[in-house]
């Protein structure tokens, strides 16, 4: 596989240290391979104190999710042991790639520290010019200059927005939400109707016949929704179990995709502001 800068295998080394155990540098996060910046799972698991194993198995888990931004390149790479030489399978993720998987984690402080370095690495080579060949003219120079500063500042904004979008999804969700309380932070939607919404698109089900009682349909089941039961008993009568319909992370991330392509039920006096875009124009 033809490398232009940094090795892969460079990638999974951890940063040296000195005698008294102290990081004296890092080792590079993010390299371009066949022309596309990437890193990898092995560099993901290090740098947020995961094992390899549970970090690989989620990519494979979600594989189809990733795929939609690329196809996932998996490959061996040998590594040392005690024992040895031996080898283990790693999966190299593009931008968008590590920021999904980034966001399939628990949102801990190590997680956010390494995010912020990723966002800026990627920025950064994404922004370094190719060197220009010898026989293109001073004018040809200029315009692939340009070009390359168009592309550095658009690619600049894209990932600002991303960021900012992954920041405010992660303050938005809780384990344990149910999908009302999720878009009530969600600026301009009409939580009233989110539940006949899910309905509309199976992921809920009404089995009351006299009232509402919600209960999550087998196409979101374990993939969006799941349900918290819990045994209710009143009072001269006999107990039974509740169940009560709450999103899974994956579920939080694809209302927050519904919420920022319009799809989603939203209140008459909406000011059409997204959550994010309102936050920033209150933080300017």
């Amino acid at each position: 596989m033809h490398m232009q800068t940094t090795s892969v295998q460079a990638l999974s080394k951890a940063a040296p240290q000195n005698a008294n155990h102290d990081f004296v540098a890092r080792a590079p996060i993010v390299a371009i391979v066949d022309g596309e910046a990437v890193t990898t799972t092995e560099t993901i698991a290090h740098e947020t104190g995961n094992e390899h194993a549970s970090v690989i198995a989620l990519v494979r888990k979600y594989q189809a999710d990733f795929s939609e931004f690329g196809g996932v390149r998996f490959q061996i790479e040998p590594f040392e042991t005690a024992g040895g030489m031996q080898s283990r399978e790693i999966a190299l993720m593009n931008e968008q790639q590590a920021t999904l998987l980034l966001t399939y984690m628990r949102n801990t402080a190590i997680v956010r520290e390494f995010k912020k370095r990723l966002v800026k690495e990627f920025w950064r080579l994404a922004k370094a010019a190719p060197a220009a060949p010898a026989d293109l003219s001073k004018l040809e120079i200029l315009q692939m200059a340009l070009e390359s500063e168009k592309a550095s500042v658009l690619l600049t904004v894209q990932v600002e927005a991303q960021a900012t979008k992954i920041e405010h999804l992660e303050n938005l969700f809780k384990e344990g939400m149910t999908a009302t309380q999720f878009c009530k932070g969600l600026n301009g939607v009409n939580v009233m109707q989110i539940g006949h919404y899910l309905e509309g698109r199976n992921w809920l089900y009404n089995e009351s016949k006299s009232g509402t009682r919600w209960r999550v349909g087998s196409y979101a089941r374990d993939k969006y929704m799941t349900e918290h039961q819990h045994e209710v008993a009143p009072h001269g009568k006999d107990p039974f179990i509740s169940f009560t319909p709450v999103l899974l992370r994956k579920g939080a991330v694809r209302l927050y995709e519904l919420y920022l392509a319009g799809q989603l039920p939203m209140k008459k006096n909406w000011d059409g502001l997204h959550t994010h875009d309102k936050a920033v124009r209150g933080a300017a």
